[in-house]
């Protein structure tokens, strides 16, 4: 874990604080100059390292007198640099499982706890585009880094920071809870293909959509693929 490689004492260096300052609220160049103590030039230095680590983005920008000033924030990256509670509580709880539930019982389980992952959010409107864009976001929102994409024709959810890597090694039945989350959510069955080497990276594919796939064979001349069941 990054956390563990740098320490505490990344937190006592000027990059360190600045990383500090921001998790607490997005900053402009000035407002970091004034708070570190050091001149803008060694901000921006500073702020060019840290984007091109991926902790740190561009996140608005903050109107005054003049010319708008870029706002700095954190990237869900940049959260492993910070200790997180979740993990051992979550991987004890995991742990206990196999000697209280039987498989069925924790299949229906981890059904359950999909649905409640889901619960309350808006349902996805528009074509399945845009249910996938909105199963990439859910990700997004749970911690992770993920965007839709497209790859030799299908639809995947792919992302650069699992929201559960600390725990997802020893646990691969989480990819498989948060495929049945994205299936609820895209309305089409979601296989998960997930590497879970480190540092752990989500992958799930979306099955073709009946009625896109029908639209290609028509205009290819041929015979529709049986709908997905």
């Amino acid at each position: 874990m990054l956390r563990t490689r740098l320490g505490q004492r990344y937190f006592s260096t000027t990059r360190g604080r600045m990383v500090l300052l921001l998790r607490r609220t997005a900053h402009t160049v000035d407002e970091l100059t004034e708070l570190l103590g050091i001149t803008r030039n060694a901000v921006r230095e500073h702020l060019a390292t840290l984007e091109r680590d991926g902790l740190v983005r561009r996140s608005g920008a903050r109107r005054g007198d003049g010319k708008p000033a870029h706002l700095y924030a954190l990237t869900p990256e940049a959260a492993e640099l910070f200790p997180r509670g979740y993990a051992p509580v979550l991987g004890a709880v995991l742990d206990a499982l196999p000697a209280r539930l039987d498989p069925p019982s924790r299949t229906a389980l981890f059904r359950d706890v999909a649905a409640q992952l889901i619960a309350g959010r808006p349902v996805p409107r528009g074509d399945v585009r845009d249910r996938v864009a909105a199963g990439a976001e859910l990700l997004n929102d749970l911690g992770g880094f993920a965007e839709a994409r497209e790859v030799d024709g299908t639809l995947v959810i792919q992302g650069w920071s699992c929201p559960l890597a600390s725990v997802v090694a020893a646990h691969p039945e989480l990819c498989l809870l948060a495929a049945t989350a994205l299936t609820r959510m895209v309305g089409l069955p979601v296989q998960e293909r997930c590497d879970r080497r480190e540092p752990p990276r989500c992958y799930f594919a979306v099955a073709a959509s009946p009625e896109g796939t029908s639209r290609r064979a028509r205009r290819r001349g041929g015979a529709s693929p049986p709908p997905v069941t």
